[in-house]
């Protein structure tokens, strides 16, 4: 049955393809979708109590291909299903020939549930490449936008950094002769640890890069990959394919138990949350604001999912950021298409031009900042529910970047609209997609725990006087916050905001990174 599961996208991919201007195949791809989605709440739900498990060839033997699905992989193929639902929504009255990008898009879907349901580490490699490689055509697929020097930058680097998880992949397949994921995992609890340390650094480097920690504020948003790209691949890319390098980390961290670097990575997700938020501040176009506070809320997740006290908080965080960060992506692209600019400084008065949108939008932006009932706050309670003062500190920090550079960000909605000629009115299809998942926001934060349960089967409770404590806290950073914005924060900090690393920089950067790890592990 996994099969299906994989197949179903491609199939969609195909039907769009041939029939890209009938309406009725757009209504039927759809559907389609939807019983995607229908297939992966169900699997959540058959999860609970064992895993579900496919042999493509034969039953038992190492060398075959196997498809498992588990609590955490059923997850976070939800997530990939319904991020696609809207994407199919969102982009059903195209009035374009978009056969191609549909075949792509549907294809990337296949790419990444494949990912999340092999139980290989090679099939892993071919996987994340296939996604690369659609990927950096779908960012390219704008022709009147199209930039093929920074299209070229993403396409090479990411050659470059799969380079070090390959040579891992070989050292692992040398002292243990597998490459199944559960066979590894047993040849490792019982190998030397002077023999895991080079491929796990080696892998880690891989999986770090894909998570846009490295370089930690400038690599992803900086190849212009956001601000060119179409605005459905963009939320696709931030608010889903760095989920996809998460869940990659999760597996090798198990896989490699003996000698993962948790605390390691605690550091490393530190230093990207607390730069993703001050370069986001930094900015002065609408998707790279976006784009740095994936970085940032990236780091949050590597921050919870690497600690004990934290990793509730993580994991719930991952659903949280791929909500609202779609949310806003999808928001925003209707913005950019009805005002003609992306400077979050030229556009104003968009709750009066579209207010259903800007509600949607509204609920996503006081998720992502963790205002009480909405669902960031449950996920930032859990990250720092039961840590050290220093580390709630941090948490603090960061959260209050977030609240200064979405304080800007929410400018955009109030004001006197300025009409530029004919500002068209977002459809309708475009418009549910962002009105459902602001809603999900809000929902997520009221049953939090519930939700957890529901999706990753940890009970939890929301202690009453430490959540009042940490909105408390909420509000004193939204005033803080706006205070340093008032008198702090202005276009002279674009600068700053547009330092770049260059191809050679990037690459340094992966040996960098892959020197200190080493160092740090062995």
């Amino acid at each position: 049955m996994l099969s299906f599961v994989v197949v179903i996208p491609i199939l969609i991919a195909v039907l769009l393809f041939i029939f890209s201007t009938n309406t009725g195949a757009r209504i039927l791809a759809i559907v389609m979708q939807t019983v995607l989605f229908g297939i992966s709440v169900w699997l959540v739900f058959a999860t609970r109590t064992q895993d579900i498990v496919t042999y493509v060839g034969s039953e038992g033997d190492a060398l075959g291909i196997v498809l498992r699905a588990n609590t955490l992989s059923s997850v976070f193929i939800l997530l990939t299903t319904f991020i696609f639902l809207a994407a199919a929504i969102y982009t059903y009255k195209e009035e374009r020939d978009m056969r191609t990008f549909w075949f792509l898009l549907f294809l990337l879907e296949a790419s990444f549930v494949g990912l999340f349901l092999t139980n290989d580490l090679f099939n892993i490699f071919v996987l994340v490449e296939v996604s690369t490689l659609v990927t950096v055509i779908l960012t390219l697929f704008d022709r009147k936008q199209r930039n093929m020097f920074y299209g070229k930058v993403f396409l090479m680097a990411n050659v470059v950094a799969a380079q070090f998880y390959l040579l891992g992949l070989a050292y692992v397949y040398r002292f243990t002769g597998v490459l199944d994921i559960y066979r590894v995992t047993e040849a490792i609890a019982h190998a030397d640890r002077a023999n895991l340390v080079l491929p796990y650094v080696l892998i880690m480097t891989t999986i770090a890069f894909k998570c846009t920690l490295i370089p930690f504020f400038s690599w992803t948003p900086k190849a212009k990959i956001y601000p060119l790209s179409p605005t459905i691949v963009a939320a696709i890319l931030s608010g889903l394919q760095a989920k996809t390098a998460i869940y990659l980390f999760l597996r090798i961290q198990e896989v490699f138990a003996p000698v993962a670097a948790t605390e390691f990575f605690i550091v490393i997700g530190i230093i990207a949350g607390v730069f993703g938020a001050f370069m986001a501040i930094c900015q002065t176009n609408i998707k790279m604001i976006l784009a740095y506070h994936t970085v940032s809320q990236v780091g949050l997740i590597i921050i919870g999912v690497s600690s004990d006290l934290s990793y509730i908080g993580g994991l719930y965080h991952i659903v949280s950021h791929a909500m609202f960060k779609t949310t806003l992506f999808l928001g925003v692209g209707i913005i950019f298409h009805s005002y003609g600019t992306g400077n979050v400084y030229k556009i104003r008065g968009v709750f009066r031009r579209m207010p259903v949108v800007s509600i949607g939008m509204a609920a996503a932006v006081l998720g992502i900042v963790g205002a009480p009932f909405f669902i960031g706050s449950v996920s930032k309670y859990f990250l720092s529910y039961d840590v050290p003062l220093l580390m709630n500190m941090i948490f603090i920090i960061i959260s209050l970047g977030t609240i200064i550079s979405f304080i800007k960000f929410s400018g955009m909605f109030f004001g006197k609209l300025e009409l530029r000629g004919d500002i068209p009115i977002a459809e309708g299809c475009r418009t549910v997609p962002v009105v459902i998942m602001g809603a999900i926001c809000l929902v997520g934060g009221i049953f939090g725990p519930q939700m957890i349960y529901i999706l990753f089967r940890y009970s939890v409770t929301v202690d009453f006087f430490g959540y009042v404590q940490k909105s408390l806290i909420f509000f004193g950073s939204l005033v803080v916050g706006y205070a340093v914005y008032k008198f702090a924060v202005n276009e002279k900090l674009k600068n700053i905001g547009d330092i770049n690393f260059s191809f050679k920089s990037i690459c340094a950067s992966l040996g960098v990174f892959f020197g200190i790890m080493l160092l740090w592990v062995g």
